[in-house]
Formats: C-alpha cells, structure tokens, sequence
C-alpha cells in the first residue's frame, strides 16, 4: 500500500532552527529541538495572534509562509496532541476553582490552531484536524492524499509537536521535540520527480528523533529513502524520478 505526492514548497520553525540553510544543514547532521518555539506570525492581526499561544504560533506561521494565495487550498493540520500545555492549564484551573475561562476552552481543543488559521486569513477552503499519535504526520499526509484524488489541486499540511508538560509528560510516546512545518503537496505526475509514502507491519522501536522530525528530514535530504516506526507500523518514504 501507498500513496504518491510531490512537495511544491515547505516550512519550518523550531527552537535554533529559522532559515532554510540552518534546516538543511540540520537534515545532514539531525537532532532534536528542545526549548521554547518562537514565531513572530506578524501575518496575524495582534488580537488575534494573542489567542495562540508558542505551538499554534510556530503552526500558523510554518502554514502562512507556504500558503498559495488561492483561498480554496484544502489544509490539514496534524499533531499528537495539540495544545497540551492550555489544557492541562485548563484542567488545573478548573480542580482549583471548580471554574474555567471559555475562552481557554474553545482554543484547548484540537482543532483550535486551524480555526484560529482560517478565521483569520478568511478561507473558506476545508479544514481537517488529525491526531494519530507519534504517526500523525503520516495520517495527516494520507489526508491530503486523498483530497488530492478527490480533486484538489494542491493541499497544505501542517504538522506541529512540543513536549507534553506538567504530569502529561509521563504519556509521551516518542522523543519529545518542538518543531512545526508545513508542505504544500500536489499529486504525483508522471514523468515528474515525486515522493512515495508506503507501510508495513513491524514492532520496531522509535528512532531517538521525533516522527515528524524523520518525514521533514527525509524531505529536505537527497536520500533515496527513509523509514520510521511507530506503534506496529514502519512507515517509509522514497523517491522517484
């Protein structure tokens, strides 16, 4: 099983990590993000960018900057678990005071960071918001691929991680990292250099980088192919001229 695609462009930020050449050199010698993600998103009115807070920044930004201007591009935003940290600040706030902000609630859910997105750019393309664990950035590609064969012409998709904090974090299931990035993926064209995600059945364990960390390598390197594992399944991406 698989499914085809070309990458048209892409972004991404994490912490030490902000131009091209600094995510290319990164591809040849990797390692994982620690830190505080820093996204400036000046695209973002400020009321609005207030709402976000570092993750859904770094997303939004990582999205803004390979966005085509047309409105009707298809995105889909992927992540493990979103915003843990204004969640589990919900949760507290609520054991506390037996209260919660409503605003802090609407933006704890998973789909939060794309509303805030679309809203704000005013698109009324369609939004999906997947969590498939450490595997999220594949299920996310899946996404797009099928919006691809149900006729879009292009799809952007956005991935975003950071460590789970506070008493989430004895839940992690992969190298905790902060990072977004985004692709804005066509389908394959025959003829035309194209990439390939397929998988199998394996118990391997997890790479010491984060799985979304491993797909943005294998995009921005010049290697033939490259696997991940994740929970039973080896995900692997190749190339084709």
């Amino acid at each position: 099983m698989g499914v085809r695609f070309a990458i048209e462009d892409w972004a991404a930020c994490a912490p030490g990590l902000h131009t091209p050449a600094e995510w290319r050199e990164w591809a040849r010698e990797p390692w994982c993000p620690q830190g505080s993600l820093e996204a400036k998103l000046e695209e973002m009115p400020a009321m609005q960018r207030r709402r976000l807070n570092a993750l859904g920044r770094a997303a939004a930004q990582a999205a803004w900057n390979v966005h085509a201007p047309d409105p009707s591009t298809p995105v889909v935003f992927a992540s493990g678990h979103g915003d843990a940290q204004r969640c589990l600040q919900l949760l507290g706030e609520f054991a506390a005071t037996g209260a919660a902000s409503p605003t802090d609630f609407a933006l704890s859910v998973h789909n939060a960071i794309g509303a805030m997105y679309s809203i704000t750019r005013r698109d009324g393309a369609p939004y999906s918001s997947i969590a498939a664990g450490p595997a999220s950035a594949a299920a996310g590609l899946l996404e797009a691929a099928a919006l691809l064969a149900d006729g879009a012409p292009r799809v952007l998709l956005v991935c975003y991680e950071a460590p789970l904090p506070g008493e989430y974090a004895a839940f992690e299931r992969e190298a905790p990292g902060a990072y977004a990035w985004a692709w804005r993926v066509t389908a394959a064209r025959e003829g035309e250099p194209h990439c390939e995600l397929t998988w199998t059945a394996d118990d391997s364990r997890p790479s010491a980088l984060p799985f979304g960390l491993q797909a943005l390598r294998f995009a921005l390197s010049d290697a033939p192919s490259a696997s991940a594992c994740s929970e039973g399944t080896r995900w692997t991406w190749s190339r084709h001229a």
